[in-house]
């Protein structure tokens, strides 16, 4: 009798565990460089406003059925823009010297959906996205610096285990501080170059020390000027100017297109629209950049937005901008990540009748087919 018992017993804790970690993302043996996993991860989409500002509802139940319909359309990656030190709604996931509260709902959140991605066969970018107050004040000072490097430290340290299919984007957007065009401090101005290159270094530097699958997870870095593309030149002239002197394979550079604005932005006119050509040969020219610097670049975001006029996006003119933008990146061995803010840059809706979420405008289904 007690050996049935014992063997009963090991056989529901064999179950516990094997139930348990069917769960947890599944662990890969092979590690791989920046520009293999840039490459792999083609084609994705933002979950935007949701766990940055909280326009949209966090409730995981919400969010995996979005990632079922773009996974399923083919999409390989999921960028889940996270806003950590400021929060929203005055509810902040950091303590004010940004120590995480991994027992917050929002993180927890946070990593089921992060889990279920995973485990849907998906690449995951995380990110430090709004963080207003350090942008506009970060000075390289001790302050500001313990601050970045609490924060990535933490985050680190509780994703350590997880594999490489798992990104972490250090700063999403840089300006204030880091320079923003028709500001007051310029994307070329000397210190702004300098603090730009320098919270990467702190932020790769502290993530890196935590070891474990972290020394290999691939970090993006961005460039200044709202992470446009237009600065990666003037941001990284070198390999030198990279974290770790260029001597870091698991480092990426992610940068952002909404060029030209008067086209792009939500205020923008299909009028303005300069052609296929052009926008293929922007993204053509960062690529020549990349491969000077022997780093391969994730167009994070792009898209079409309008505030009104909302009847232009559903024209062949817009599709071809967005397949434009796909054809080009995957053309010289780089991944993009399609905006979708469900507003203005909105990609889906809600069936009114099924109530299930469907692609709007023919857009992704278009920009995703050969």
């Amino acid at each position: 009798m007690r050996n049935k018992f014992i063997l009963n017993l090991l056989f529901c804790i064999s179950v516990v565990v094997l139930s348990s970690s069917c769960k947890q993302p599944v662990k890969k043996t092979t590690s791989r460089n920046a520009a293999q996993i840039i490459l792999d991860m083609q084609t994705g989409f933002n979950l935007g406003n949701t766990f940055d500002n909280g326009a949209h509802s966090t409730d995981p139940d919400t969010i995996k059925p979005i990632i079922d319909l773009y996974a399923n359309a083919g999409m390989k990656h999921i960028r889940i823009p996270v806003t950590w030190m400021e929060g929203f709604k005055g509810d902040a996931l950091t303590d004010s010297l940004g120590n995480i509260n991994f027992e917050h709902k929002r993180f927890l959140q946070l990593k089921e959906v992060v889990d279920y991605a995973l485990n849907k066969g998906l690449y995951v970018v995380i990110n430090a996205h709004h963080e207003r107050e350090f942008k506009e004040h970060y000075d390289n000072s001790p302050k500001y610096n313990a601050k970045f490097v609490t924060l990535w430290t933490g985050i680190a340290n509780y994703f350590k285990d997880y594999p490489q299919e798992l990104i972490f984007e250090l700063l999403n957007e840089p300006d204030g501080a880091f320079g923003r065009s028709g500001s007051e401090i310029s994307p070329t101005d000397s210190m702004a170059l300098f603090l730009t290159r320098q919270v990467f270094k702190v932020g790769t530097e502290a993530i890196r020390k935590t070891g474990g699958l972290n020394s290999t997870r691939i970090v993006m870095i961005t460039t200044n000027g709202m992470g446009n593309q237009e600065w990666i030149e003037e941001v990284y002239p070198s390999k030198e100017s990279l974290p770790g002197g260029g001597a870091d394979s698991c480092i990426a550079i992610q940068v952002h297109t909404y060029d030209p604005w008067d086209f792009c932005g939500q205020n923008g006119e299909n009028e303005k629209y300069p052609g296929k050509e052009a926008i293929s040969d922007s993204i053509s020219k960062v690529a020549l950049h990349a491969q000077f610097l022997g780093v391969p670049v994730n167009y994070g975001e792009y898209g079409v937005g309008r505030a009104d006029n909302r009847e232009e996006r559903n024209t062949d003119l817009v599709r071809e901008y967005y397949k434009t933008v796909v054809q080009t990146t995957i053309e010289h061995g780089m991944s993009s990540t399609v905006w979708d803010d469900r507003g203005w840059f909105g990609l889906i809706e809600k069936n009114k009748t099924t109530n299930e979420w469907q692609f709007v405008n023919n857009i992704v289904p278009f920009m995703l087919s050969n």
